[in-house]
C-alpha cells in the first residue's frame, strides 16, 4: 500500500518547491488536511492561506500567475469546482494562465463529512471550460507525476487527488495510460482510484475464464484515446469505471471520442 495521495502530493510539492523557485501554494483553511502544510513549513513565504474563500483564492493566484509565479491551489474538490468556479472561468480559463487547481478529498473519500463534501460532479464541471486540462492520478505515484506535469504547462490544470491511500499500480516514467492486467475479453478503462479495484475485478474474471484488459487512464482532458482504441480493437467490449457520476465524466469523456472516430464496441459503465 502506497502513501495517502493527499500526503505524497504535500511532500512533492516541498520537494519541487527546491527546484522551482516559482512555485508558490495557496491554501483555503485546510492545509493539515490537504498536507500542503508541508509545502507551508518549508517555505513559508511562498505559502499563502487564504481562508475560506476559494473563489478570492483563485483570484489571487491568478494575480501571482501574471506576475511569474507557478501557483498551486490545494483545497477540497467540491468547494473549488462549486465556489470557484466562476473565477476559474473567467480569470484562469479566460486568459489561460498556469495554475494547477489540486482538488483533494476527490470523490467520494471525503465520507465522514457527509453529501456535503463528496465531489462527484467536479470532473463533468472542470473539462467543460476551455483550456482547462483534467487529470485524476489513481495512486501516490501518478500524483506525484501528475504534479510535475502540471508544473510544465503553460495553461490551467485540474488534478483530482483522492484522500486515502490505495495499492501501487505499475509504475511509469511519466503521467499516462497504463496496462496493470493484460487480456482480450473485455477492456476495462478505469479512471482515478477504481483502477485499484479494477484489478481486483479481473483476478476474479479471470477465475471465470474470462481474461480481462485493465487500463488505468488519469487523463480525462485531453483524453488518451489511441491505447483505449487499440485495447478495444482486440476486446470488443468496454467497461468504464469512475468514482463520478456518469453524466459528464469519464465515460461521457470517452464515448465523445468514440462516437467521433466511428468506435464501436459492447459497451458499459460504473459510477456513484
Amino acid at each position: 500500500m502506497s502513501l495517502a495521495m493527499r500526503e505524497a502530493f504535500g511532500k512533492k510539492l516541498a520537494e519541487l518547491g527546491e527546484t522551482h523557485p516559482e512555485l508558490v501554494v495557496l491554501d483555503a483553511d485546510v492545509s493539515s488536511s490537504t498536507k500542503s502544510a508541508i509545502f507551508g513549513k518549508a517555505y513559508p513565504d511562498r505559502f499563502f492561506n487564504c481562508g475560506v474563500a476559494e473563489g478570492n483564492m483563485v483570484d489571487i493566484a491568478a494575480g501571482l500567475a501574471t506576475c511569474g509565479y507557478h501557483p498551486v491551489i490545494n483545497a477540497f474538490s467540491i468547494f473549488l469546482a462549486l465556489k470557484g468556479t466562476d473565477q476559474i472561468r473567467n480569470v484562469l480559463c479566460y486568459n489561460n494562465l498556469p495554475v494547477v487547481i489540486a482538488g483533494a478529498y476527490g470523490g467520494l473519500s471525503d465520507s465522514f463529512d457527509g453529501a456535503s463534501h463528496q465531489a462527484i460532479c467536479d470532473i463533468a464541471i472542470m473539462r467543460a471550460l476551455p483550456n482547462m486540462q483534467v487529470i485524476v492520478p489513481a495512486d501516490a505515484s501518478q500524483a506525484e507525476k501528475a504534479l510535475e506535469y502540471a508544473l510544465a504547462q503553460k495553461g490551467p490544470v485540474y488534478i483530482r487527488l483522492n484522500r486515502n491511500a490505495m495499492p501501487d499500480l505499475p509504475s511509469s516514467k511519466k503521467i499516462g495510460t497504463v496496462c496493470s492486467v493484460e487480456g482480450n475479453d473485455i477492456t476495462i478503462a478505469a479512471n482515478g482510484i477504481t483502477a485499484s479495484f479494477a484489478n481486483e475485478a479481473a483476478i476474479l474474471l479471470a477465475k471465470e475464464g474470462i481474461k480481462a484488459e485493465v487500463l488505468s487512464v488519469p487523463f480525462v482532458k485531453p483524453l488518451d484515446a489511441k491505447v483505449l482504441e487499440a485495447s478495444v480493437a482486440k476486446t470488443g467490449r468496454l467497461l468504464c469505471l469512475e468514482e463520478h457520476v456518469l453524466m459528464g465524466g469519464f465515460a461521457s469523456a470517452i464515448s465523445e471520442v468514440f462516437m467521433k472516430d466511428g468506435i464501436t464496441c459492447k459497451f458499459d459503465a460504473i459510477g456513484p
